[in-house]
């Protein structure tokens, strides 16, 4: 109770802050919008369900392309971790291209499948696909040879090894992976919906921008921090302490 306390009490001054920092300064609306602009503006957008069906649009795409790169993702991990040639091929080429932003794949999305849903999809499938490969085959490269060794004098080998000892001994690894697919999908969609013709958070943003809008504009980039913020806490953040709790790797409350 008492860190949610201290963040209320944080961004309740920081939005203060804001507002009499703008009256100070005598900042244009078309400029920089006082908090007093933006959070009405943002109320008309859910009224007249504009940002409703933005919403709505932005998570169907992301549910696609983040369900694809969660598992694209494993697969390829498995692949790595498993034969040493893919490791030092492959493997190589996804470290590379881990470093290389979302935005930059937008103009060969573009050539490749017109501005379409398509190519929504393909971005955020990228975007989520490389960091989950990283982490699966870390997860499964780091289980202790301990438990290797344990199994084997107990008979365990092959499929059965695989499945009962290396991939259980790998989920607190491939849990967060799971979460920074999300923010690096979640990122890629909105990157990329900036370049769509069809609802979604990332396309109101471009319209508002092009209108001058800059209440709906500041608005939208609020939401689009507080989806991030919430579901990153109150879903992968307590998965991943649960999963480290039961491994054994954090102690219990």
């Amino acid at each position: 109770m008492k860190t949610w306390r201290n963040r209320i009490i944080f961004f309740v001054g920081l939005f203060l802050f804001w507002e009499v920092i703008v009256r100070l300064i005598g900042w244009p609306p078309v400029v920089m919008p006082k908090p007093t602009d933006v959070f009405p503006a943002m109320w008309t957008g859910f009224t007249d369900m504009t940002l409703v069906y933005a919403l709505l649009a932005s998570f169907q795409r992301l549910a696609i392309g983040l369900g694809l790169s969660l598992l694209i993702g494993t697969g390829l991990g498995i692949w790595l971790a498993k034969s040493k040639t893919a490791d030092d091929t492959v493997g190589s080429l996804v470290l590379a291209l881990q470093s290389v932003p979302s935005i930059v794949w937008l103009p060969l999305a573009i050539v490749w499948f017109g501005y379409s849903e398509t190519a929504i999809i393909f971005i955020v499938t990228l975007g989520g696909t490389l960091v989950m490969t990283i982490n699966m085959r870390m997860g499964i490269k780091n289980v202790p040879p301990l438990y290797i060794k344990a199994a084997s004098t107990m008979g365990a080998s092959g499929f059965e090894m695989f499945w009962k000892i290396i991939l259980p001994a790998s989920i607190p690894y491939a849990v967060t992976g799971v979460r920074l697919a999300w923010a690096f999908a979640w990122r890629a969609l909105m990157a990329a919906e900036l370049l769509s013709m069809g609802p979604g958070l990332g396309y109101s943003l471009k319209w508002a921008s092009e209108f001058a809008k800059m209440d709906i504009v500041f608005g939208i980039i609020i939401i689009i921090c507080v989806i991030g913020t919430v579901v990153d806490f109150l879903i992968f953040q307590r998965m991943e302490k649960s999963v480290a709790r039961r491994w054994g790797l954090e102690e219990s409350n």
